[in-house]
C-alpha cells in the first residue's frame, strides 16, 4: 500500500513537472507537434553531462526539460542528505529519482538509434553519472578532501617543476654530445674531396630539431599536469577526465592505426622484395642472351640496357598497383584526391616529356644511330657519344658538344657517314665544281692525289671520285673516302687538311677551282703558283 501511494505521489509530481504545457494555446501546440526534429538539449550538472534529451515529453521541449532537471537536481544538491540514486520503470519511460524526487524521465525518443541505444541503458548511464555528481558534491563539502587535494596538487606541481629542470639540463647534454659527435661524422662523409653534407646546414637543422623535441615533451608534461590536477578537484574533476579521455584516445588511435597498418605493410613489402628478385633475375637473363652467339633482335648488347630499364619500370609499375591497396591510407578520401591530382599534372605537362621519351626508344631499337658513330643531323654533324631517354649528345670536330632533342632527331634526315664503310672508320666526302674545258680524268686524277696526301683517310678502301651534277657552266665532283676512326685528328682537322691539299694540287697543275658560282670565263685561269704559296706571315716547312 505504500509503495502503491508512493508510486502514486511520483506520477503526480511528473503531471505537475510538465502540466504547464497543457494549458498552451493551440496553434502553438501544434507548431510543436508539426516540428520534425527538435534541437537537443544537454543536461548538465556540476560540470558532467548527465543525459541528452532529444524529444518532448508532455509536450516540453528538450531545453525546457533539461533546465526543469537541472533545477530540481541542485535544489537536492543544496539540501544534501543521503540522497539515493534509483531508476523506476514506467510505460511513460524511465524515472530518475533522487531521495524520492522524480529528477527527469528518459523516453524512448532520448535513446540514439544509430548508436543502437535503448531508454534502459541511457537511464542506468544517467543514473551512475547522477551518483558521481552526488559523490563530488559531498566531497566538495568535505574540507579534509579538499586539503588532500591541495596536497596532492602541490606536490604534482614540485615534481612538475623538477621534471622541467631536468629536461632542460637534458637537452643541452644532448645538445653538445649529439653535435659534436655529429660534427664528427660530417667531416668524413666525403667522396674523394667532395664534402656530402655540409656542417654549417646541418648543425643548425639538427639543434632545431632538438628544439622542437624539447618542447613537445614540455607540452605533454604541461598537458599531463593539468589534467591532474583538475582531477584533484569535485567541480573541475570532469575537465580533467576529458582531458585524460582525449590523450587516451589519440595515443590509442595512432597506436591502433600503427597495429593494423602491420599486416598491409607486410604485403607490401612482400610484393616489392618479389619484384626486386624477379627484376634481378630478368636482367640476369637478358646479360645472357644478349652475349650468346646469335641474339634476339631486341636484346642486342647496345639495346639490353634499355630493354632491362623499361622491364623493370614495368615490373615496377605493376608492383605499385598490386601494393597500392595495402598502403595506408590508400582508401582515404585525401589519398584519392592527391593522386588524381598528381595523375591530371602528369598527363597535362608531360606530354612533351612522353614524346621524347618515345622518340629515344625509336632511336634505340630501329639502331638509326649508335654510339660512336659519325653522323649528320640536319645542319649539325659529329660523333655520338651518348643516346639517352629525351637527348643525344654529338661532340663536334670544332670542339663542341651538341644535345640534340630525340624528337628532332626523328623527325630530320639523318645521315651515317659510319654504317656504311667497309670495316671500321667513317666517310669523308666534299665537292668540287671545274670548268667544262678540264678534262674530267684530270680532276678525278688530282682530287684522289689530294686525298692519297691527307694524313688520317686510307688507302684501302680507295678515294673515290663521283660526278654528281652537270650544272649549266660546270661539272660537279664529289671525293669520297674513308677515314681512320682511331686517328688523332678530328674529321673536321682531316677535312680541312683535305681542302688545303685539294687547293694545292689543283695550283700544282694550273686548273681553276670554279667553286663557288662560276658565271664567265676569264683572261686567264685564277690560280696560285707554287712559288707564291708561302707569302707573309706564312712560313715554308723545313
Amino acid at each position: 500500500m505504500r509503495a502503491a501511494q508512493r508510486a502514486f505521489g511520483l506520477f503526480l509530481t511528473a503531471i505537475m513537472m510538465f502540466g504547464a504545457a497543457w494549458a498552451a494555446p493551440a496553434p502553438e501546440a501544434k507548431a510543436l507537434n508539426t516540428e520534425a526534429a527538435p534541437p537537443e538539449a544537454s543536461l548538465i550538472v556540476f560540470n558532467r553531462t548527465l543525459t541528452v534529451f532529444r524529444t518532448h515529453f508532455l509536450g516540453a521541449t528538450p531545453a525546457v526539460r533539461a533546465a526543469r532537471a537541472r533545477s530540481v537536481i541542485e535544489e537536492s544538491l543544496r539540501q544534501g542528505g543521503d540522497l539515493a540514486v534509483t531508476i523506476r520503470a514506467n510505460p511513460e519511460g524511465q524515472f530518475i529519482v533522487l531521495d524520492d524526487r522524480l529528477a527527469f524521465v528518459i523516453t524512448a525518443g532520448d535513446a540514439e538509434p544509430l548508436l543502437q541505444e535503448t531508454p534502459e541503458a541511457v537511464a542506468q548511464q544517467a543514473a551512475r553519472r547522477l551518483e558521481q555528481i552526488v559523490a563530488a558534491t559531498r566531497e566538495s563539502r568535505n574540507m579534509e578532501s579538499l586539503v588532500t587535494a591541495l596536497g596532492a596538487t602541490t606536490l604534482a606541481t614540485l615534481v612538475f617543476g623538477l621534471l622541467l629542470w631536468t629536461l632542460s639540463r637534458l637537452r643541452g647534454w644532448l645538445a653538445k654530445a649529439l653535435l659534436s659527435k655529429a660534427e664528427r661524422k660530417v667531416e668524413n662523409l666525403k667522396i674523394g674531396n667532395l664534402q656530402l653534407i655540409e656542417g654549417e646546414y646541418l648543425l643548425p637543422f639538427l639543434r632545431r630539431l632538438l628544439g622542437i623535441l624539447h618542447w613537445l615533451v614540455v607540452l605533454l608534461l604541461s598537458y599531463e599536469w593539468l589534467s591532474f590536477v583538475l582531477s584533484r578537484f569535485p567541480y573541475t574533476r570532469p575537465w580533467g577526465e576529458r582531458l585524460n579521455d582525449y590523450l587516451l584516445n589519440v595515443a590509442g588511435g595512432l597506436l591502433e592505426s600503427i597495429l593494423s597498418a602491420i599486416p598491409g605493410l607486410g604485403v607490401a613489402l612482400v610484393i616489392f622484395m618479389l619484384a626486386r628478385v624477379f627484376i634481378g633475375f630478368l636482367g640476369r637473363f637478358f646479360e645472357r642472351v644478349s652475349h650468346t652467339g646469335a641474339p634476339v633482335s631486341w636484346l642486342a648488347p647496345d639495346t639490353m640496357p634499355t630493354t632491362r630499364r623499361l622491364f623493370s619500370i614495368g615490373i615496377w609499375l605493376f608492383a605499385i598497383a598490386m601494393a597500392y591497396p595495402y598502403l595506408p591510407g590508400a582508401q582515404t578520401e585525401a589519398f584519392k584526391g592527391l593522386s588524381v591530382l598528381l595523375g591530371l599534372m602528369v598527363s597535362l605537362g608531360a606530354s612533351s616529356v612522353v614524346g621524347q621519351g618515345a622518340a629515344g626508344l625509336i632511336l634505340t631499337y630501329t639502331r638509326t644511330i649508335r654510339a660512336g658513330e659519325y653522323v649528320r643531323i640536319g645542319e649539325h654533324e659529329g660523333t655520338v657519344v651518348r643516346i639517352g631517354m629525351f637527348t643525344t649528345g654529338i661532340r663536334t670536330g670544332l670542339g663542341e658538344e651538341l644535345t640534340l632533342p630525340n624528337s628532332m632527331i626523328t623527325g630530320a634526315v639523318t645521315k651515317n657517314y659510319s654504317r656504311t664503310v667497309d670495316g671500321t672508320g667513317y666517310v669523308v666526302d666534299t665537292s668540287v665544281t671545274i670548268g667544262y674545258d678540264t678534262p674530267w680524268r684530270q680532276v678525278e686524277a688530282m682530287l684522289i692525289d689530294a686525298a692519297k696526301r691527307t694524313q688520317g683517310i686510307l688507302d684501302n678502301p680507295p678515294p673515290v671520285v663521283f660526278q654528281t651534277n652537270l650544272s649549266d657552266f660546270y661539272p660537279e665532283y664529289r671525293l669520297v673516302a674513308q677515314a681512320i676512326p682511331r686517328s688523332p685528328r678530328p674529321r673536321a682537322e682531316v677535312l680541312s687538311q683535305l681542302h688545303a691539299n685539294i687547293q694545292d694540287v689543283f695550283n700544282e697543275y694550273g686548273v681553276q677551282i670554279m667553286s663557288p658560282h662560276y658565271l664567265a670565263d676569264t683572261a686567264e685561269a685564277k690560280v696560285v703558283k707554287p712559288d707564291d704559296w708561302y707569302p707573309a706571315p706564312a712560313k715554308r716547312p723545313l
